[in-house]
């Protein structure tokens, strides 16, 4: 039986416990790992959890995470410090309230080391030592996925390979992997043409799929799974490290100097900035959704905008709107998302960054309009217009539309027309009388007659081409 005490006893793991020195009987059953703030979606009891505490900001941040693993029943948590003044206090206090083991794991020290013996001291435990093939499998596990991939092929005899579930190959050993769409959610595993599909198990929303290319398969291709999900961990803990360092430029595109922290991102101009919403789902699925979709693009660095997940990408000539919107078509089945909307702005330098995020925000509020479950707007789709009228604030459009449209708005409301309509058609039909009587329905002399009279309720000429532009923009507004 694996105990925690068990961990403290193995002098290559080092680890020194902080507090609950008389809960080190408990049992240890499995381990996982996580960055999440409030993991209880994904831990069960018995687990061991491993954490960077990536997810800690500041006081406070402790105890809903350690209430979370405290309900759970986990049998304790390993965590390494969240900066080099090791773990916080207030996570140690949250551990020793809620009765949960907490052990110190050495800065230096990879998780993957420390998943190879628990995983090794597990297997002892229930009577199979492991086989030549599952160590030398376990000896890889803190090797990055190519490598990893590589041992699981020539350990299983088959080619392999990890495919999210936007479709994207994250890695493999030979060419023609399966399609992502291929998986049957809600199973354990699936056989299909020849290929053994395994969930890749873990905390992450969008899923990963390990394929092998047999039909039987034995505990290997699980552990195989097991380890590509701490691989998938690892890296996300990299990149999430990493996107720190951009955390100032987006503080500084809702309010600061943008010129400024632009160098920090380590990008290069021109770029694009894109926002992803799941108004159902929580920021956390938008940001991981945006991770998968960006993943073959340009360099990028992520974060958040008001409440929306951000990505900040090096443009390239093509635009990312239709890789985008055929990878969350394909994450769809196995997700079942329930609203995603993207808006994109086109390039930008660093100086005209806070403007791009604007031009992003307004096409993520057209995609939010559309009313589809998955939309994607790209700002080069929107007539100019739309982008400029869409920044102006709100007291302001109301004060231009009362302006410029006021008598007419009035008129209608006193007399039961719709002149305000038929000005907006006859504007969009490029002030022709032919076109817009034939798409009111009316004859050309009935459109002649309200143009003239709308003319003379706001004291314009609808026929100037400067009058029209100021109309229209008002018209707009609304």
């Amino acid at each position: 039986m694996t105990l925690v005490k068990t961990l403290l006893d193995i002098p290559e793991l080092r680890m020194r416990l902080r507090t609950g020195s008389g809960l080190l009987g408990r049992e240890i059953t499995r381990i996982y790992v996580t960055e999440l703030p409030d993991p209880s979606r994904y831990v069960s009891a018995g687990e061991l959890v491993l954490s960077g505490l990536l997810w800690w900001r500041e006081p406070g941040d402790a105890e809903p995470f350690v209430a979370a693993l405290a309900r759970s029943g986990v049998a304790a948590l390993a965590a390494s410090g969240a900066d080099t003044d090791g773990i916080p206090d207030d996570v140690v206090r949250a551990c020793a309230q809620y009765r949960i083991p907490l052990l110190e794991v050495p800065a230096d020290l990879s998780f993957a080391v420390v998943t190879e013996r628990v995983v090794l001291a597990l297997a002892a435990d229930r009577g199979r030592e492991p086989s030549g093939a599952r160590k030398r499998l376990l000896s890889t596990a803190d090797a990055p996925l190519p490598v990893l991939l590589r041992q699981g092929a020539e350990e299983l005899g088959a080619p392999c390979w990890v495919v999210s579930g936007t479709g994207r190959v994250v890695g493999g050993t030979a060419a023609d992997p399966p399609p992502a769409d291929w998986f049957v959610p809600g199973r354990d595993r699936t056989v299909r043409g020849g290929y053994t599909l395994v969930p890749v198990n873990g905390r992450f929303s969008v899923p990963w799929i390990l394929a092998v290319k047999i039909t039987e398969t034995d505990d290997l291709t699980d552990e195989l799974a097991g380890l590509v999900s701490l691989a998938r961990a690892r890296a996300d803990q990299v990149r999430r490290t990493a996107d720190r360092a951009a955390g100032p430029l987006f503080q500084a595109l809702e309010g600061g100097d943008v010129a400024a922290a632009f160098p920090a991102a380590g990008l290069r101009e021109p770029v694009r900035v894109i926002l992803l919403s799941t108004p159902d789902d929580g920021p956390e699925l938008a940001g991981e959704l945006l991770v998968e979709l960006l993943a073959d693009m340009p360099p990028a660095v992520l974060g958040t905008l008001g409440e929306d997940a951000c990505a900040i990408v090096e443009a390239d000539e093509s635009s990312p709107a239709e890789p985008i919107r055929a990878g969350l078509s394909t994450v769809d089945r196995l997700v079942d998302l329930t609203r995603v909307f993207t808006g994109i702005s086109g390039p930008a330098t660093a100086a005209g960054l806070r403007g791009a995020a604007q031009e992003a925000r307004h096409a993520l509020d057209v995609a939010a309009r559309r009313g589809g479950p998955i939309e994607v707007v790209a700002g080069e789709d929107i007539a100019v217009h739309r982008l400029l009228v869409a920044t102006a604030p709100d007291e302001l459009r109301r004060t231009v539309r009362e302006r410029v449209l006021g008598p007419l708005v009035d008129y209608d409301a006193a007399n039961g027309t719709d002149l305000v309509r038929t000005v907006r058609v006859y504007l969009e039909c490029s002030s022709s009388p032919t076109a817009a009587a034939k798409a009111l329905h009316v004859h050309v002399n009935t459109l002649r007659y309200r143009i003239t009279r709308a003319s003379e309720l706001l004291g314009v000429d609808l026929t100037d081409f400067t009058t029209q532009v100021d109309v229209y923009l008002a018209l707009a507004l609304s």
